[in-house]
């Protein structure tokens, strides 16, 4: 079994990603959720870095409802994979679905988890 650390810091990226709770993606989180399993671990944020993409990209055009759903099933999704800032974001968004900043922060913390993701699995 490897250990959080091998996991977590093993690629470019990771390895000067500070606490846990400051990096967009809570790796010791997932390491817990994926048993360990490297693969698995990508697979299953290549998935989320898919579907936030997707919520970031129709959140403008989306009416209230739509952008209700597209929340929640964010929210969710990230606080599987430990992207714990975008759930809590997520989470205030259900609250107020028309604010246009907080549709406008989601966004961009999706692109820093992107980016964030990316590095780590170079």
């Amino acid at each position: 079994m490897r250990s959080v650390n091998s996991v977590a810091f093993s690629m470019p990226g990771g390895d000067a990603s500070g606490p846990a709770r400051s990096r967009p993606v809570d790796l010791e989180h997932l390491s817990r959720q994926t048993m360990d399993d490297r693969d698995l671990e990508r697979e299953v944020l290549a998935l989320f870095v898919q579907q936030a993409l997707s919520v970031r990209d129709e959140l403008p055009a989306a009416d209230k409802s739509r952008r209700l759903l597209l929340a929640h099933g964010l929210k969710g999704s990230a606080r599987g994979v430990g992207a714990f800032t975008i759930a809590d974001w997520a989470s205030e968004f259900e609250r107020r679905p028309e604010d246009e900043r907080l549709a406008g922060r989601l966004a961009k913390l999706i692109e820093d988890v992107r980016d964030f993701i990316a590095a780590v699995n170079r």
